[in-house]
């Protein structure tokens, strides 16, 4: 039991406003369940393609790197060539061996020099290759994905687009319907909501059974309900059972 009420018209006057949320969000929930999954899909397009261009972002900031690199290298080489032809004069003027060999092994530690450099650049050339590749691979995969988010985009617009008048009028409804009710049920009504596959909260017994559950309601409990002197909810489900639909029985 939600709650209780000293007279009879204030009891029937909250159900009546609780039904009449519970249809307008039933008919919000139907313009959404059309919807399906597009706009999850949409969203996880949105994240998929975020990951792509920010992936695309790194290769290019590692390609500058490696350019970088390959830049130093050959300045490295070029100054290496540069220190051997110096050397190679010098040793054209030493006065013994022990000079000379000095020098000779200063030119061979350039030539060292140069030779790591060219293996250097060739590596960082071989990376950038693959990096490439990667890049093309991805701008691939990027470019299908844009078409899928503007074909999904454009499915969805367009469900919306049919729907948006009625969505607009339901929601303006809606935010005069929750006025007039109590807080505490407003949220007891949205946990309820919340805790159901259907999001029936509010229900009628039809056919001495709970229209949200369908368990069996005793005539006792039905004859509560009918009075409308205090709320009552199903002993199974927990929603609320406004009503009886008495047509039903008929």
């Amino acid at each position: 039991m939600i709650s209780n009420s000293s007279t009879e018209t204030t009891v029937a006057s909250k159900l009546e406003a609780l039904l009449n949320l519970q249809r307008l969000d039933s008919q919000l929930d139907e313009i959404r369940r059309v919807r399906g999954d597009l706009p999850e899909e949409v969203r996880d397009l949105e994240d998929e393609i975020a990951g792509y261009e920010v992936r695309v972002s790194k290769f290019d900031e590692e390609i500058q790197g490696l350019n970088d690199q390959i830049k130093q290298r050959k300045q490295n080489a070029k100054d290496a060539d540069g220190l051997i032809k110096k050397y190679e004069e010098q040793q054209q003027n030493v006065r013994n061996n022990r000079e000379y060999e000095a020098i000779a092994k200063e030119i061979e530690l350039q030539r060292l020099e140069i030779q790591i450099s060219e293996k250097k650049i060739k590596e960082a050339q071989y990376q950038i290759e693959v990096k490439n590749n990667d890049i093309a691979g991805t701008k691939q995969r990027l470019d299908e994905r844009k078409k899928d988010l503007t074909n999904k985009n454009t499915e969805l617009q367009t469900i919306v687009g049919e729907s948006e008048t009625d969505e607009k009028k339901l929601m303006d409804e809606r935010e005069k319907a929750v006025k007039p009710i109590e807080e505490r049920l407003l949220t007891a009504y949205t946990r309820i909501r919340g805790n159901v596959r259907n999001g029936l909260a509010v229900v009628t017994v039809k056919r001495d059974a709970c229209g949200g559950c369908f368990n069996t309601v005793p005539p006792q409990r039905q004859a509560d309900i009918i009075s409308h002197k205090k709320i009552i909810v199903c002993e199974h489900c927990g929603r609320v059972l406004a009503d009886v639909d008495l047509k039903a029985v008929a």
